[in-house]
């Protein structure tokens, strides 16, 4: 296989990779890796020095690619499949980064630190945290209003990077009932078969979730 893929299955942003993967049926290798498990941490250590997952290892090329957009967008140019994660076409292509972005920064990030804080035991004021997830939302509802997927009628990067984001943000603060078209882009995408793939491989690592009473049951 002249793809490795080393990460996590409870991971969000492992997730947003694994569903370009699964999208376009590319064949690749899985190397779960235990951060909690010193052996582990040292091989992710060695490929990556930053120590944080995903990584993906390019056996043929003999490249260590990090970081989830970087390995679509490296997945797009070098193991193409059907489905473009990034449009060809500029003006397309950055309307897909900048919403890729978006969940990154705005969803994912805040949703982590609240998780993170919970990890630790720290006791701190999250109201900054919960105020991004609100803006969020109410953005992604305004959006979603005219549009099947995040960036138009195509699945992209952007959605790549949506699934994971939401999954798990919903657990710590539900969309406000109101957002009628924020819940059906939601439902969009847990319907999609490669991010139903991911969420059933998440099943056994779920108790693992500081928040996972918070999981909808129909996901369990």
């Amino acid at each position: 296989m002249s793809l490795t893929l080393y990460y996590h299955p409870l991971a969000s942003f492992c997730h947003k990779v694994l569903i370009a993967l699964y999208e376009n049926g590319t064949q690749f290798d899985k190397r779960i890796i235990n951060l909690g498990e010193e052996a582990d941490r040292a091989e992710l250590e060695a490929i990556w020095p930053l120590c944080k997952f995903p990584v993906l290892r390019d056996h043929t090329q003999r490249r260590d690619i990090p970081e989830t957009s970087i390995i679509i967008e490296y997945l797009d140019r070098h193991y193409p499949g059907a489905q473009l994660m990034i449009p060809a076409d500029w003006d397309g292509a950055l309307d897909v980064r900048l919403w890729d972005r978006f969940f990154d920064n705005y969803v994912q990030e805040p949703m982590q630190t609240i998780v993170n804080a919970h990890l630790t035991g720290l006791s701190c004021d999250q109201t900054k945290e919960r105020t991004k997830l609100k803006t969020a939302y109410k953005m992604i509802e305004k959006r979603m209003a005219t549009r099947s997927w995040m960036c138009g009628e195509a699945f992209s990067l952007a959605d790549c990077a949506a699934a994971p984001a939401l999954f798990y943000a919903a657990t710590l603060l539900p969309f406000p009932e109101e957002y009628q078209h924020l819940q059906s882009y939601f439902e969009r995408l847990i319907s999609r078969p490669s991010v139903k793939q991911v969420l059933d491989e998440s099943k056994p690592y779920f108790s693992l979730y500081p928040f996972a009473a918070d999981i909808p049951e129909r996901f369990l």
